[in-house]
């Protein structure tokens, strides 16, 4: 049974200690307010995490030295402490590295998913316990229930668990960014924004005065400056580490060259050659053969897939997980579709569609909610398609 939302809650803290990741925007900035008028006491951090080649290029996003100061900024004029913390290394094994390979590997990485594994709720963790702090908080938009308030769930499973739901702000919910945190992380992990609009943020951050309150938001990659992700490539890997290959029909006919399978993903239509009576997009990635196969916008047309690596928030395990209708989002600016969810193994899924959806793309999430609630989500498996067209390409 879908669930309801549950009203707003004014939770108390008791003055349990929490440390607030900072970017230096008005999120996180309007987080720590509320945070401290509910009684924590807050103790903000900004992770250092840029490249040498980004901070001279980028020094306004979250990974320049601009956030630093404006977050520092934010911490004072609330009245609590703050700290930088260096994870410049771990970012580039964990997110950077991993941006690069993925692309390697024809998919299309999440590192925004991967930083909140693996960083924000994940090694800030080790830094939250040295300061004493029960909590680690963001200002993402996404609402967390905790077993002590997620009794009036009516869903089995739900209860005695922490609950991730939508924000009720439908812009800026950001739950799909979380669905890959575990319990242990859930449990610890406090969103106080999942209940506000973004309206009702920035008229907060102006009533306190803070500087910040009008800071536009980051609509990229922190450390893509200009969203060009190909620049950002050749000039992290080199261009020795491209993987030049073809690009074919679905019928085997061999077009044109490419100059890396690094610069694709699925769906893309731009920079593709010309010759067709109708557009071309790319349908498919051959990461062992470097091929990139094209087709028609048709084509793009995905009925079911399998996710890996998934991750279940609502229950202990997937033992009693039958097959379950579910929306599922294949993208973050996707508006979510019904589907049939059937667990295949403990971290392995399949996922059929009940109307196809274009660009289902391997390596994004695919995360599956019940109304509000984050059931959980995985990681996009590569497509294999069926018939001769693919087996006609010459290697």
């Amino acid at each position: 049974m879908a669930s309801k939302k549950q009203p707003r809650k004014s939770v108390r803290s008791h003055g349990r200690r929490v440390l607030l990741g900072m970017s230096g925007g008005v999120d996180s900035s309007v987080a720590g307010y509320l945070l401290r008028e509910q009684g924590y006491q807050v103790i903000g951090v900004t992770m250092k995490v840029w490249p040498q080649d980004c901070i001279s290029r980028a020094e306004d996003k979250c990974c320049g030295p601009q956030a630093v100061a404006d977050a520092r900024g934010v911490a004072h004029a609330l009245g609590f402490p703050h700290y930088v913390v260096d994870e410049a290394d771990q970012f580039e094994e964990l997110v950077i590295n991993y941006f690069s390979s993925e692309y390697q590997a024809g998919r299309t990485p999440n590192p925004c998913v991967m930083c909140n594994e693996k960083l924000k709720f994940g090694s800030l963790w080790q830094k939250a316990e040295a300061l004493g702090c029960d909590y680690i908080a963001t200002g993402h938009y996404a609402i967390i229930d905790h077993a002590n308030e997620a009794a009036g769930v009516d869903a089995p499973g739900y209860n005695k668990r922490a609950v991730l739901r939508r924000g009720i702000d439908p812009r800026k919910d950001q739950s799909y960014f979380l669905f890959s945190l575990r319990q242990e992380q859930l449990q610890r992990a406090l969103t106080p924004l999942g209940w506000m609009a973004k309206s009702e943020i920035r008229t907060i951050a102006r009533k306190l005065g803070l500087k910040v309150a009008d800071k536009a938001d980051s609509q990229e990659i922190c450390f893509v400056p200009g969203q060009d992700y190909k620049a950002f490539l050749r000039s992290h890997l080199g261009e020795n580490q491209f993987h030049r290959g073809g690009i074919y029909d679905l019928e085997g006919n061999f077009i044109a060259g490419h100059e890396g399978i690094e610069m694709f993903t699925i769906g893309q239509r731009k920079g593709l050659p010309g010759g067709s009576a109708q557009p071309r997009y790319v349908v498919d990635l051959d990461p062992e053969t470097n091929r990139v196969i094209v087709g028609s916008a048709e084509d793009l047309l995905v009925e079911e897939f399998e996710v890996e690596r998934v991750n279940w928030i609502s229950r202990a395990g997937v033992n009693d997980l039958g097959p379950r209708d579910a929306t599922v989002k294949i993208r973050y600016n996707h508006p979510g579709t019904r589907a049939t969810v059937t667990p295949l193994e403990p971290q392995r899924a399949h996922v059929r569609l009940w109307e196809p959806q274009k660009a289902v793309t391997p390596g994004q999430a695919a995360v599956f909610y019940d109304d509000d609630v984050v059931l959980g989500g995985g990681w996009i498996c590569r497509q294999v398609r069926a018939g001769p067209a693919l087996a006609m390409i010459p290697a």
